[in-house]
């Protein structure tokens, strides 16, 4: 466009190659374009491309083919691969594409690569949606009306492996992260509250059902004397020394609550772990314990400052506050 503009101000064709950083030849072809078609010849243009394989009333058709699941089409495995779908395709449309190419069909579609969660056969949907729907809600309302701090408690370990490590490195050099492979690991207990609040107990060994008294009595002392402590039925929350204490003077106003069996997912420090795992702790890689522990520690007390992350956790759990 600036080109034809000097031309028709009367510049040389060589003046305005050079004013514009162009060849002659570029500028020769843009005001022959223009002396054949108008200014609008000069404006971009996609290029059309080679015609699509599938027509749209085909690609609307992918979907739900592919809901049906990969079992059904005699796959291994609920589990979607582009070779798998490019089998689909021509089975169902007698296209034939490269299973390179089948990630832009998908992508069209809002199909994008995810990793899927892992749930136990066992579980009992309806109690997971009726623990949901009905005994969620009322927990809420009791805490509320007995002015009880409301936190989820569970468990998980730290080991000296590195969670997630990524790092540049020339092309064809892969790079080599030195780590301890051993069991040896960190045993961590916590609780997260609605408000965003996260409290917790580390040590360097299992722990059992005297941690979780201890822990309970942290939660106490920190929370509040009322508290409604929801967890899972892990065998540590069912040891007889947890019994006792709750059924004591010194555990009086401590009221539990089970999740459904099989279902981690409901508890919002799961997320915690995984956020403190995969986002706090990614590609740090610790040579013994201690060094772990002093990294766990730090990476809790950035957690703690950072409620607003906390208390989404809560609806990644199917929990509305």
């Amino acid at each position: 466009m600036q080109a034809l503009r000097l031309k028709q101000l009367g510049w040389a064709q060589r003046d305005i190659a050079t004013a514009l950083s162009a060849s002659e030849s570029a500028v020769s072809t843009w005001l022959a374009a223009a002396a054949a078609g108008g200014p609008d010849a000069l404006r971009s243009r996609a290029s059309p491309g080679r015609a699509a394989r599938l027509t749209d009333a085909q690609l609307r058709l992918l979907p739900d083919f592919l809901w049906h699941g990969a079992e059904a089409y005699g796959f291994r495995g609920e589990v979607w691969t582009c070779g798998r779908v490019a089998q689909v395709i021509e089975e169902e449309f007698g296209v034939r594409y490269h299973k390179g190419h089948v990630s832009r069909p998908l992508k069209a579609l809002g199909w994008t690569p995810q990793v899927p969660i892992t749930r136990a056969i066992q579980r009992d949907e309806e109690a997971i949606e009726r623990w949901q729907r009905d005994v969620w809600p009322a927990l809420r309302r009791r805490a509320r009306r007995e002015r009880r701090a409301l936190a989820f408690v569970d468990e998980a370990g730290f080991y000296l492996l590195p969670g997630l490590v990524k790092t540049y490195a020339p092309k064809g050099l892969t790079p080599v992260v030195y780590e301890w492979q051993t069991r040896d690991h960190l045993s961590a207990m916590a609780a997260v509250t609605p408000g965003g609040k996260v409290y917790t107990l580390v040590r360097q060994r299992s722990l059992n059902g005297l941690h979780t008294v201890e822990f309970l009595k942290h939660l106490r002392r920190c929370a509040g004397a009322r508290l409604l402590v929801i967890w899972d039925g892990s065998p540590i929350h069912r040891r007889a020394a947890v019994k006792e204490f709750l059924a004591s003077q010194a555990g009086r106003g401590v009221w539990v609550e089970a999740l459904p069996a099989y279902a981690p997912g409901l508890n919002p420090v799961e997320w915690a772990w995984q956020h403190l795992k995969h986002v706090e702790l990614r590609n740090v890689t610790c040579l013994d314990l201690e060094e772990l522990h002093l990294q766990l520690h730090l990476a809790i007390g950035r957690l703690r400052q950072k409620p607003d992350i906390v208390r989404p956790f809560f609806a990644g759990a199917g929990l509305p506050l």
